[in-house]
C-alpha cells in the first residue's frame, strides 16, 4: 500500500521529468466520449515566451517564487467564497499541472488532498522549466485542443513558437473555461480579458516574474 500511495507517484513524476507523459485522464475521457483530440508535445524552447508570460500573468504571478502553493491567493479565495457570491479558485500552475497529469475531473476534498500531495512531489522532483513545459503541453485550450502547439496550429495556422503577444493572451484568456469561451470570434469577456493580460505581460517582464524560465533560456 505504501508503495502505491508514495513510491509509485514519485516514480512516475520522476520518469515524466525526462519523457513526455501519456495522454491525461481528461484527454482519455474526452476521446471516449467522441470528442476529437489534438495534441502535439513540443519542448519549452519551441513555445513562444509570449505564452509563458501570458500564463504567468493570468494564472500564477508567483510561479517562479512559490513552492507549489500561493498561500495569499488561497486565503483571498477562501474569504471571497465565504461571502457566497461565487467560487474563486487559487490553483497555481504547479497544482494545475499535477491535477491535469494524473487526476480525472472532479471536485472533492479527497481529490484536492491528492492534488496537493502530487504538487509537493512535482515541485521537489522537477525544475520550474519542466513544470511550465508540461503545463503548456497538456492544458486544455478548447475545441479538443490540448497544449500550445495544437492550439496555435488549429486557431492561428502557426507554430507555438510564433505566437504573438495578443494571440498568447487570447489563449490564456480562455483558460478558466476553455469549452465555454472562444478563441476565434471571442465574446466581450475574452476580448476584455485579452487586453488585460497583454498589459499584465509587461509587468511580468518588468518585475522579473518569469525569471525562472528566462534564466534557463539564456
Amino acid at each position: 500500500m505504501v508503495g502505491i500511495v508514495v513510491v509509485l507517484p514519485a516514480a512516475l513524476i520522476l520518469t515524466f521529468r525526462f519523457i513526455p507523459p501519456p495522454p491525461t485522464p481528461l484527454m482519455i475521457g474526452m476521446h471516449f466520449s467522441g470528442v476529437p483530440i489534438s495534441r502535439d508535445w513540443v519542448s519549452l524552447n519551441a513555445i513562444s515566451p509570449n505564452l509563458v508570460n501570458a500564463v504567468i500573468a493570468s494564472e500564477d504571478g508567483k510561479f517562479c517564487s512559490h513552492r507549489g502553493f500561493d498561500w495569499d491567493a488561497i486565503q483571498a479565495a477562501l474569504e471571497y467564497n465565504a461571502q457566497g457570491q461565487g467560487i474563486r479558485g487559487a490553483s497555481t500552475i504547479s497544482q494545475q499541472t499535477a491535477k491535469n497529469l494524473f487526476l480525472p475531473p472532479a471536485r472533492t476534498w479527497i481529490r484536492k488532498g491528492v492534488e496537493a500531495y502530487l504538487t509537493v512531489l512535482l515541485e521537489a522532483l522537477w525544475p520550474k522549466t519542466r513544470i511550465m513545459e508540461a503545463y503548456l503541453n497538456i492544458v486544455e485550450l478548447g475545441e479538443g485542443n490540448f497544449g500550445a502547439e495544437a492550439a496555435a496550429r488549429n486557431y492561428f495556422g502557426k507554430s507555438a513558437a510564433e505566437l504573438s503577444r495578443n494571440e498568447a493572451a487570447r489563449l490564456s484568456a480562455i483558460l478558466p473555461n476553455p469549452r465555454g469561451y472562444r478563441v476565434i470570434g471571442p465574446g466581450a469577456y475574452v476580448v476584455r480579458r485579452t487586453n488585460q493580460i497583454v498589459n499584465m505581460m509587461d509587468d511580468v517582464t518588468r518585475d522579473g516574474l518569469d525569471e525562472c524560465i528566462a534564466r534557463q533560456a539564456l
